[in-house]
């Protein structure tokens, strides 16, 4: 595993996005985590240090890995660079086809109606 600054990971994963296109995936995890071991935290939280925690984010398409840590200052801006090249790359999912609630309640009580036994007249 490759661990990059924030802005060549971007590009990293622009590049897996786009060796994929064809075929394949890519998965992306995030994780929140302060980079320190758990020992090292315990000593930190005991002394009444701070903890800054980062956010731990993983990527691979099965034959690369590469991840990044993003702390708060530069989260704001990650993300919004991260949230572009995802709109960009999800070309091939399909659009939900979304139907009218007002047709699609007529349609049930019409079919509602049509099952109902009815009485026989004696």
């Amino acid at each position: 595993m490759v661990r990059l600054q924030p802005d060549p990971f971007l590009n990293e994963l622009t590049n897996m996005f786009e060796r994929t296109t064809e075929k394949g995936s890519v998965w992306v995890t995030l994780k929140h985590s302060s980079d320190k071991s758990k020992v090292k935290r315990n000593k930190m939280k005991t002394a009444g240090e701070k903890i800054d925690f980062k956010c731990l984010i993983r990527a691979t398409d099965g034959k690369k890995t590469i991840s990044t840590m993003v702390g708060p200052k530069d989260h704001q801006r990650f993300q919004s660079s991260y949230a572009t090249i995802l709109k960009a790359r999800m070309t091939a999912l399909k659009k939900r086809e979304r139907k009218d609630k007002r047709k699609v309640a007529d349609s049930d009580k019409k079919q509602d109606k049509k099952k109902q036994p009815t009485k026989p007249s004696n």
